[in-house]
């Protein structure tokens, strides 16, 4: 008789739960594994870890020619600020030397190389030092002082600053590791640590402790970000290190609080960023909705840290609202809910459609025809005070007659030739302007004739440098010589507006010009 075979225990939801997780659980970790091999073998076996480690040691010590590159980085760096230049700015972040001992300090940490770590921060405390005091030097003897865009744009920093400085550390340590130095140099411009460090220098010099503090904040941010991630980048691709596995865990967890301690100040700088550019928009929507559909808010500025809140606009609108300021004013408060001052200047502007848009773009072009303006002033005193010698503050400017006036100091071995040279170089590129320097007083050439008895041609240019000198002098002058063209002479310069007196018994083979006896120094 053949045996019945038992039935099977019947399994229930209950038991097979369990065994699917299980199974899952094992299967992520088969994958994991897998993960590990491929990495090991595939990236990091054919990485150099002794010639990596050597070069960037090589790369981040204390030496001569480090502090030169951070001198010469700070100085490009300061001044692309003080010009708010971009390009400048660019120029001092491909010069950056900071780069080397901040990653070497991630490698030294990742390693437990403490002797390495030391060195690595003793290249980075005695640079950053020097950078701040050598553009704060720069900036102290600087005559511009003025907090410009390029400086303003390193002062608040926030977490879009670390999350620039975590990737631009990946690509650094990944190109280091793998010897693609070349890269560095596009990963210094995102960094951007001699920037905010020229900024720090600023802040000291000008005794400005907001716009010290926040840009020593987004360096420190940068610094930090960096040190860390190479740490961990270095930690990923398998490089030898002394310490132990308890040493190594309290290493990670140090690594994630110090990024937790950044991330929350900076999250916290993002967070107010974020609410005034919303604020911003609010308010510039609530302006427009007070007033008809054609007008157009031209200016807006918001004063953030004021109590109550600080508002200035203009609109550009063909019907004037004479409660605009009350309305708007009370629908902020309810939607900004805090106290706001507001102040709306009104352009009565023509009822046809486009008229605020067109008063718009004219009140554009006549704002950037004023800027002009003022920079080709600001230049034509800062040429004029160049040649002549003296302070920016000692050029008189009349913008309205456009004429520009500087009294030249004594250049030893500098003729009425020179000075006149000098005055042509100042008024270069400036069409309508007349620039004029006056020289100091001197005695006046004679001016030669020809065996006839006539000007000639270097008589002609001395009788030209004559009438130059004593236009800008403004005194009167004495000539003498032949009586003929003594008074052809003396004819044209009364008509230039030259007080003119002729001496007899004068010589017979020149005209001998002085300043008149009156008058001579």
């Amino acid at each position: 008789m053949t045996p019945t075979p038992s039935p099977a225990p019947a399994t229930s939801d209950n038991d097979a739960e369990p065994q699917a997780g299980r199974t899952t659980s094992f299967t992520l970790l088969r994958a994991l594994a897998n993960v590990r091999i491929w990495w090991r073998e595939a990236v990091t076996q054919d990485v150099d870890q002794d010639e990596v480690i050597g070069e960037i040691r090589d790369e981040s010590l204390y030496t001569a020619r480090y502090v030169f590159m951070i001198c010469m980085s700070a100085g490009i760096a300061v001044l692309g600020l003080l010009l708010s230049s971009p390009a400048v700015v660019i120029g001092a972040m491909l010069l950056s030397p900071l780069m080397s001992p901040i990653i070497g300090a991630g490698f030294a940490l990742a390693t437990g190389d403490f002797d390495w770590l030391r060195s690595c921060g003793r290249a980075l405390l005695y640079g950053s030092v020097i950078a701040i005091l050598f553009c704060a030097l720069i900036v102290f003897l600087s005559p511009l002082q003025t907090v410009t865009q390029e400086i303003a744009a390193r002062t608040r920093p926030n977490l879009f600053d670390l999350l620039v400085a975590l990737f631009s550390a990946l690509a650094g340590t990944y190109a280091m590791i793998r010897g693609k130095m070349g890269t560095i140099v596009g990963v210094a411009i995102a960094t951007a640590l001699m920037p905010p460090l020229a900024v720090v220098g600023f802040g000291l010099a000008t005794l400005n402790w907001t716009v010290f503090g926040g840009s020593l904040m987004l360096f420190v941010t940068n610094l930090m970000t960096i040190a860390l991630t190479a740490t961990l980048m270095a930690r990923l691709y398998g490089f030898d290190t002394r310490l132990s596995h308890k040493q190594t865990r309290v290493q990670d967890a140090s690594i994630l609080v110090a990024f937790i301690a950044l991330a929350i100040p900076l999250g916290l700088s993002l967070q107010q960023i974020t609410w005034e550019a919303r604020a911003t928009n609010q308010v510039k929507a609530t302006i427009e909705e007070a007033f008809v559909e054609d007008a157009r808010v031209d200016q807006l500025e918001i004063i953030f840290d004021t109590e109550p809140l600080r508002i200035e606009a203009s609109v550009f609108t063909p019907e004037f609202e004479t409660n605009a300021e009350r309305e708007v004013s009370r629908r902020l408060e309810r939607l900004l809910e805090q106290p706001v001052e507001i102040e709306i200047d009104q352009f009565r502007v023509g009822t046809n459609p486009g008229a605020a848009e067109q008063a718009q773009l004219e009140r554009a072009r006549a704002e950037e025809q004023a800027r002009q303006s003022a920079e080709q002033i600001a230049r034509l005193a800062e040429r004029l005070a160049l040649v002549a010698g003296v302070k920016v503050n000692e050029v008189t400017i009349d913008r309205d007659n456009r004429r520009a006036l500087a009294d030249a100091r004594n250049l030893p071995g500098l003729g009425w030739a020179g000075y006149r040279t000098l005055e042509r170089r100042a008024a270069a590129d400036l069409e309508g302007w007349d620039v004029r320097l006056r020289p100091p007083l001197a005695a006046l050439p004679d001016i030669e004739l020809s065996e006839e008895g006539a000007i000639g041609e270097a008589g002609t240019s001395q009788a030209g440098l004559v009438q130059w000198a004593a236009m800008r002098i403004r005194l009167p002058i004495t000539l003498s010589g032949p009586e003929e063209p003594v008074a052809r002479l003396a004819e044209r310069y009364r008509k230039a507006g030259i007080t003119v007196s002729i001496a007899e018994d004068g010589p017979r083979d020149r005209i001998a010009v002085s300043w008149a006896p009156e008058d001579k120094p």
